[in-house]
């Protein structure tokens, strides 16, 4: 291996350090604050879960232009100012007294991830590396799936010692001290390599035109109906765990595989890299989401299968994480990836915000019963929609 792959292999970690503590701090510090910010400052909880609502809204609005952005090869800056947005906007909510101050600081903190997490991460690669980034990307979230993992266990070790004020100061400084280096270092060595993905560029579609492609909409639609489906069902785990029979403790630990299962997913998918392509990859997942659903039907009957839901439905999507990037360049093409699945990312984003409200008022209109149902529906009709474009592909 030359010097520049080694240099390129190190910088990708790079990243995927960068991405892990990057999501620990500026994506899942909400749901591991969230019961100090109660106790400490008595809002009700609609007003601190519209926090994170904003933050998606507001990822969802600069995707495109992000993507754009990537594409004319302002990667590192992006990843860069975006952590640094991160880090004054925790700045900020960590000395918040006043609703309207803490949906400011989500706002900078939307900023933060659209600016420097998955998407422009993965533009970045495939910008550098065309369609022969998926191992890259792959390593990135075999990392990152552990941010989860890490950012819950901080926060409840941190805060008995610090108060949640203290917590959020210690993001600050792991955004500066880490976040900013990483990403400084890891996409500047990346944007230096050729830019593998303006190869091909006079069969690629222009962004603008992209629009009116059918390929397009469909596979937004997969997606967003991925999303719906996922986040119904994560979002409300414990209760349908509950009402399917499991007792608390079994619920927690059927709900705890979720991660894990990503990460182990990740690994499969890494190890048959050579002899599974990605759209077999993509149908062989697409079937595991609807196996997934189907085995939280039937936990009512014996409650224990919640364990395989949770085990399949990580596993999946956490290797859908990888697929998505590679399906969308492979469709669309790579020389503008950037801007195109910025514009994608607006209903996929979108998608994953309204699906806590819709899995809420499923669950008030007809129970767990109708939640699970339509989930399934939402994956069968994503899965019926890729076999439709496999179909007329060949």
């Amino acid at each position: 291996m030359t010097g520049s792959g080694v240099a390129e292999r190190r910088a990708v970690w790079m990243l995927a350090l960068g991405q892990t503590l990057g999501y620990a701090c500026f994506y899942y510090i909400f749901a591991a604050m969230v019961v100090s910010w109660q106790d400490a400052l008595g809002w009700d909880k609609a007003v601190l879960a519209l926090g994170p609502t904003v933050a998606i809204l507001v990822s969802a609005g600069l995707a495109p232009f992000v993507g754009r952005a990537v594409d004319r090869g302002h990667g590192p800056r992006l990843m860069v100012g975006g952590a640094l947005a991160g880090a004054a906007s925790l700045a900020v909510l960590a000395g918040v007294s006043h609703p309207w101050v803490y949906l400011a600081a989500w706002v900078g903190l939307g900023i933060a991830q659209a600016s420097c997490l998955y998407e422009v991460c993965f533009a970045l690669l495939i910008r550098r590396f065309g369609l022969a980034a998926r191992s890259a990307i792959t390593r990135v979230t075999l990392v990152a799936g552990f941010a989860s993992t890490l950012a819950f266990p901080a926060a409840a070790a941190l805060t008995p010692a610090l108060g949640w004020q203290g917590t959020v100061w210690v993001a600050v400084a792991v955004t500066v001290l880490a976040i900013v280096p990483l990403h400084l270092a890891g996409a500047g060595i990346i944007s230096q390599g050729p830019a593998q993905g303006r190869e091909g560029a006079q069969f690629a579609p222009a962004a603008r035109d992209v629009l009116r492609l059918a390929d397009f909409w469909r596979l937004a639609a997969v997606f967003s109906l991925l999303n719906l489906n996922h986040w119904m069902l994560i979002s409300f785990m414990l209760p349908v765990f509950a009402a399917q029979g499991l007792g608390a403790g079994l619920a927690v630990a059927a709900a705890a595989c979720v991660g894990p299962a990503q990460v182990l997913g990740r690994l499969a998918l890494m190890r048959s890299e050579a002899r599974l392509g990605t759209g077999l990859a993509t149908r062989l997942t697409l079937c595991a989401i609807v196996a997934a659903s189907v085995l939280l039907a039937l936990a009512g009957l014996a409650p224990l299968l919640a364990f395989g839901f949770a085990a399949v439905q990580g596993a999946a999507m956490g290797v859908m994480t990888i697929l998505r990037p590679m399906i969308v360049a492979d469709t669309l093409g790579s020389q503008t990836y950037g801007a195109i699945a910025g514009m994608m990312s607006i209903p996929t984003l979108l998608s994953s915000a309204a699906a806590p409200l819709l899995g809420a008022l499923l669950l008030g209109a007809g129970g767990v019963g109708l939640l699970i149902g339509v989930a399934l529906i939402l994956a069968l009709l994503a899965l019926g929609l890729a076999l439709t474009a496999g179909a007329q592909a060949q």
